[in-house]
């Protein structure tokens, strides 16, 4: 559903109604279930990129990321040199954090050594929900949690795999952005209960 009546509609009390980016964000991207390979990527470095920032800062640099790295292409990505790096660094459209460029760049080495060992993001990442997403129904500001038994499972694996920026916190923050766990609030309309009444 576009994200258009504001008011209306009750969304997950994080959603700036004030930001029309962050809540097509909310109704249309985050919690679904997502398979994209390319997507999962994208997503995996953009909420490392978050680390100590808000998400709404990042989504609002996410089409320039799209840009300065090569359409989140890993093949590409691995390849860059400090020539590259210096670049990205000059960009004022990303984060200009070099840790975070270069965990991007180590990111794309790692994505490519487990796509030949598992196939991808996406039949690594579901098989640890067996195919469904987990379903909450979080009814306060403070339920959510902020990590959780799963992501602290996945963080470990990711960083044995060679990945950066995949503490649990951030693994966490994935899992809800690409489907893997439904937190849409219980009183939000995107909550499956919720299209049930």
């Amino acid at each position: 559903m576009p994200a258009q009546d504001t008011k209306a509609i009750q969304r997950c009390f994080w959603a700036n109604p004030a930001n029309s980016r962050y809540l097509a964000y909310h109704d249309e991207e985050w919690g679904v279930p997502c398979h994209d390979e390319r997507r999962l990527f994208e997503m995996l470095n953009l909420e490392g990129a978050q680390a100590g920032l808000s998400w709404e800062t990042v989504l609002n640099k996410r089409d320039n990321y799209r840009i300065a790295f090569d359409g989140w292409d890993p093949e590409k990505i691995v390849r860059y040199d400090e020539a590259k790096v210096a670049e990205l660094m000059a960009n004022p459209g990303i984060i200009r954090n070099r840790l975070k460029i270069a965990a991007a760049i180590t990111n794309a080495g790692a994505y490519l050594r487990l796509r030949d060992e598992t196939g991808g993001l996406a039949p690594y990442l579901w098989a640890y929900v067996d195919g469904k997403p987990i379903l909450n129904a979080w009814t306060g500001k403070g339920d959510t949690p902020a990590k959780t038994l799963l992501s602290d499972r996945i963080s470990k694996d990711l960083s044995k795999r060679g990945f950066k920026f995949v503490g649990s916190t951030i693994i966490y923050a994935y899992m809800q952005a690409t489907g893997m766990v439904n937190d849409h609030a219980a009183g939000c309309f995107l909550h499956p209960h919720a299209a049930a009444e």
